[in-house]
């Protein structure tokens, strides 16, 4: 609903001070809005950095078409945009896959590049959905490395649904817990880790194991 996906049955959605309920997607992207959905929605047979590109369409006057097909409008503003890509593209660490097709990418470094891609749009919040879905550990570790940079050096503001425990302990100020659709608790990941109910509903109780 935040993102614009979904229109809410009653209430209203502030943003930076102006009401966003009604807007679509696209317009709420345009205001600073970003999403990185759980799958890893890229134009595959592209490359990474046309990918990156295409986020840039937003912030720019040319459109993802004249990107593509190097347009007059194109060529005037291909250094700007060229450099803001490759710059997202090394703050991410994908630099140096800039020329490769984006399907060949591994799954770490294609979700890493889905980050890229909404950063070119330059977000003020991100909605990010599971973001280390799928990862190894050390993919974990390093989309938590980002996730913590994109707050600390560029002050976005950032909205994580995740199952991984240890990585939205490892990244959250303020942690908010459902169980069946419902808000169970809600607070520090300190104060997260020693609520009752969130141990009952995640860990279960010992009348749980004395009947299992």
């Amino acid at each position: 609903m935040i993102g614009g996906t979904l229109r809410p049955s009653r209430g209203e959605i502030i943003f930076n001070g102006k009401e966003v309920t009604m807007l679509s997607a696209h317009t709420r992207a345009e205001q600073g809005i970003g999403r990185v959905f759980q799958e890893n929605l890229l134009f595959t047979s592209f490359t990474v950095l046309q990918n990156v590109l295409v986020g840039y369409h937003l912030q720019s006057p040319i459109s993802p078409a004249n990107i593509f097909l190097k347009t007059s409008g194109y060529r005037v503003q291909e250094e700007t945009l060229m450099k803001k890509a490759f710059d997202t593209l090394e703050f991410v660490g994908l630099s140096e896959y800039s020329d490769e097709i984006a399907i060949n990418l591994p799954h770490g470094r294609q979700r890493l590049l889905t980050l890229a891609v909404v950063l070119a749009i330059q977000p003020q919040l991100l909605l990010l959905d599971e973001p280390v879905t799928g990862m190894n550990a050390e993919e974990v570790a390093v989309m938590v490395n980002m996730i913590k940079a994109l707050r600390e050096k560029k002050g976005i503001t950032c909205v994580v649904v995740e199952h991984n425990m240890r990585a939205v302990m490892g990244l959250c100020d303020r942690i908010a817990v459902l169980n069946f659709g419902k808000k169970i608790a809600e607070g520090s990941p300190q104060a997260i880790v020693e609520n009752k109910d969130v141990i009952e509903a995640y860990l279960g109780t010992d009348e749980d194991v004395a009947s299992n």
